[in-house]
């Protein structure tokens, strides 16, 4: 069983990657007529409309209480603030490089878990952390001094988003253990179009009618929201669940390889050396961060969060 086990998750985690890292792509043709945060909430809403039917079929047999709160919690951190990051990121960077600084992703989730979630890291992943970091200022060329000003808008929210990424993972794994995979992927993205409508409303940025006459708004729309959004999320918990927030997380190996093959071949864009340089040194830090840790042992743990 355990066999049969390991095969399923690998099969998600090599799928997840094809659809995530066709994703940047999406959010690329979908950020100039929609705008940030009306590409987070069409990506959300359309993978929530995918997912509502399975969930109504499915609620006699949801967790009870319903644990709204911590619900809520990852729905913010895992889709509506880190989609409207990243949306932002790529008004100025190309999808291939928003792919490479999100496969930062493990590596935050072990730092997150750390200061968080009382996980204790060994050398080897403290090491992790600091290459993974270091990818990034070779990404940068060297000019760390960018990300603080004009440059923080890119590579910075970049940063943000895998941060919230590595938070939302340890919070799943340590308060939604039981509460499924649809549920938990359902009300994130509900959330998250939630936060999307928000952000339209506060930012006073609609999205234009006249964007919903391309096919290519429609294609980005589908493929971003109900494969994106709404299939691939159904694949990322249920490989937390089955598996662990760093295994899940891990998918972030795969998908800068598979981004820059569609960004390549969709869009035209060009990869630099500093790319590529950046994008091994991160998969060192990946490799070392995600080297096994153990959580602390602590009384208060003993009782069922969420």
């Amino acid at each position: 069983m355990k066999v049969g086990l390991h095969m399923k998750l690998y099969a998600a985690l090599i799928s997840l990657s094809m659809i995530w890292g066709l994703s940047f792509v999406f959010i690329k043709v979908l950020v100039d007529p929609a705008g940030v945060w009306g590409t987070v909430f069409l990506r959300c809403i359309a993978g929530a409309l995918i997912l509502l039917p399975f969930l109504w079929w499915q609620r006699k047999h949801l967790v009870r209480p319903l644990p709204w709160k911590s619900l809520g919690v990852v729905g913010i951190f895992n889709a509506g603030l880190p989609w409207g990051l990243i949306a932002l990121s790529e008004t100025t960077i190309n999808s291939s490089t928003a792919a490479v600084l999100n496969a930062l992703t493990p590596v935050c989730t072990a730092l997150i878990g750390y200061l968080f979630f009382s996980i204790v890291l060994s050398k080897k992943q403290w090491a992790g952390v600091g290459i993974g970091f270091i990818g990034i200022v070779v990404i940068m060329d060297f000019n760390v001094d960018d990300i603080l000003g004009q440059g923080f808008i890119g590579i910075g929210t970049m940063i943000l988003a895998t941060a919230c990424y590595g938070f939302a993972s340890q919070y799943t794994k340590r308060h939604l253990q039981n509460a499924g995979v649809l549920l938990v992927t359902t009300v994130s993205l509900l959330v998250g179009a939630a936060v999307g409508g928000v952000g339209m409303l506060i930012t006073q940025n609609p999205i234009p009618s006249e964007a919903f006459f391309s096919p290519m708004i429609w294609v980005s729309i589908i493929g971003l929201g109900c494969f994106g959004s709404g299939i691939a999320h159904l694949l990322f918990y249920y490989m937390i669940e089955k598996g662990s927030a760093e295994f899940a997380t891990s998918v972030t190996y795969l998908i800068p390889l598979t981004a820059m093959v569609w960004g390549s071949v969709l869009l035209g864009e060009t990869l630099t050396r500093n790319l590529t340089m950046g994008l091994v040194m991160i998969f060192v830090g990946i490799y070392l961060s995600n080297r096994k840790s153990q959580p602390l042992q602590k009384p208060w743990k003993t009782s069922k969060a969420g």
